[in-house]
């Protein structure tokens, strides 16, 4: 692979990691001579079977219908689920996302071709709900399924159906039933509303300076130095960067996000099959965190692509200390491209590594300290069921919206007698439920057990030493390469 220069490094079109951009789409005959001669017959049968099937078949046909069904099948053959077809409907959506702003619910989804090994529909699943949203304020995290939306099974609509049923115009209704975990199922029924993607949140904790990069967009550079502007003015000692939730974006400003906190050096790679695709990502020598401050990233399995793209490369290069769970693992790249004048498709046109020259797609980035929230057991799931049911949690919230901590912990005891369940996460419903009636929080130290931990490393004074036993992505494949049983 080749190094860019910092001048072709800045006109390169920006790459897509997660969100998505426009491309513009041109044909070149000249690719088209390079195929294979054995691959051109293909292209005259599908032309001949487009025709007999307008002339022949018992009933008119539009050839826009002909068109995107083999589109979409062609599509579909790749068993890529981030490669697809995007018919009007979708490539406007596509338009709007990339805007920053839409009518919708607020949730990034997405939906397997087929049945899971395990037997399990293709459902609808949430990759992470966007903050102050219809979705984050119900309550609905990463990874739960929609099984249905207004009473439909997800498993047999389409993606296309799925998006046309949960956008719509602000201040309609759409009902959701949601299934978490193995058994536990919810009704939910959401508001529609002009839905803005944030980019930051920051705020003091302390001495500590505490950033939630919820997406990477053009403007999340920007902002993400106006709030170390701002903690440098108040002296921080001290940063957290928290990508949980956290599903990507653009590539560009990943590595510019990266280039605040390395002094040059390698980001990221891209390497595919086509030349053109292969880039290697430097930083500029110009951070603007001092290179010794000490440094956390937060990530869990919300955390994907762009996300991960900054997590590994700040591991990888030995400056930050990531703290929650594994993040997501979603380790290619998409390029969108237009086809005539609404439609266009989306492909995967490379894989990124990181400076170890690691891909993380569908292995996801370890933390250097894990630390797990409590998960309701099989055994919970029919009590969580009749609490749920009971809207209690809901009722004590309507009565006392501004409940302090004692008080939510008295409520919380009161229904772990009743219903036997785990305090700590009754305590964690009731918080997220009282801040889906308000703005939400930059952050929650009280019931955040990650983030409290993330500051416990901070102020121990221990960062130091901690940073000296982390292991580069390359450093940990290779060590789980080597418990791997030997074939006889």
């Amino acid at each position: 692979m080749k190094k860019l220069s910092e001048k072709n490094r800045r006109i390169l079109p920006w790459i897509l990691s997660g969100l998505v951009l426009v491309f513009v789409f041109v044909t070149a005959s000249r690719a088209s001579a390079q195929n294979n001669p054995q691959d051109r017959p293909y292209a005259s049968i599908i032309q001949n079977v487009f025709d007999f099937i307008q002339r022949n078949y018992v009933d008119e046909v539009e050839s826009q219908k002909l068109f995107e069904g083999a589109m979409k099948g062609m599509f579909d053959s790749l068993g890529d689920p981030h490669s697809a077809f995007l018919p009007e409907r979708d490539y406007m959506d596509l338009n709007d996302t990339t805007s920053g702003h839409f009518g919708g619910v607020g949730l990034y989804i997405s939906k397997p071709l087929e049945a899971k090994p395990d037997g399990t529909p293709p459902f609808v699943e949430v990759s992470s709900p966007i903050e102050d949203t219809p979705g984050w304020r119900a309550g609905i995290n990463p990874g739960d399924l929609i099984i249905e939306i207004n009473g439909e099974p997800t498993d047999v609509l389409s993606m296309d159906t799925v998006l046309a049923r949960l956008r719509g115009v602000p201040g309609t209704d759409v009902s959701l039933l949601i299934r978490r975990g193995a058994k536990l199922e919810f009704p939910v029924t959401l508001t529609r509303a002009v839905i803005e993607v944030p980019v930051i949140k920051y705020e003091m904790i302390g001495d500590i300076g505490y950033i939630r990069i919820i997406s990477f967009t053009p403007k999340t550079i920007v902002h993400t130095r106006e709030a170390l502007e701002n903690f440098a003015q108040k002296k921080y000692k001290s940063l957290v960067v928290d990508l949980r939730n956290n599903p990507g974006g653009l590539l560009d400003s990943a590595v510019g996000i990266c280039e605040l906190f390395l002094d040059g050096g390698v980001v990221v790679s891209t390497k595919s099959r086509i030349p053109a695709e292969n880039y290697v990502y430097h930083a500029r020598r110009s951070p603007v965190v001092p290179k010794d401050m000490p440094l956390i990233v937060m990530i869990n399995k919300g955390s994907a692509s762009a996300s991960e793209i900054v997590a590994g490369a700040l591991k990888d290069r030995g400056r930050a200390y990531l703290v929650g769970e594994k993040s997501y693992g979603k380790g290619s790249v998409q390029k969108v491209y237009p086809v005539g004048a609404n439609t266009g498709f989306r492909i995967t046109t490379a894989r990124y590594y990181t400076p170890s020259d690691v891909n993380i797609d569908k292995i996801g980035i370890p933390p250097d300290r894990e630390v797990l929230f409590p998960e309701f057991s099989a055994a919970d799931v029919e009590k969580l069921n009749e609490l749920l049911k009971s809207n209690a949690i809901a009722a004590f919230v309507a009565d006392n919206p501004n409940a302090t901590s004692a008080e939510i912990d008295a409520f919380a005891g009161e229904l772990t007698a009743a219903y036997h369940l785990d305090s700590t996460l009754l305590r964690r419903l009731i918080r997220n439920e009282q801040n889906r009636t308000v703005i939400a929080p930059v952050y929650d130290l009280e019931y955040d057990i990650q983030l409290q931990e993330a500051v416990k490393i901070l102020r121990s004074g221990n960062y130091t030493q901690l940073m000296k036993t982390s292991k580069t992505l390359r450093d940990l494949q290779e060590e789980a390469d080597d418990t791997l049983p030997l074939a006889s």
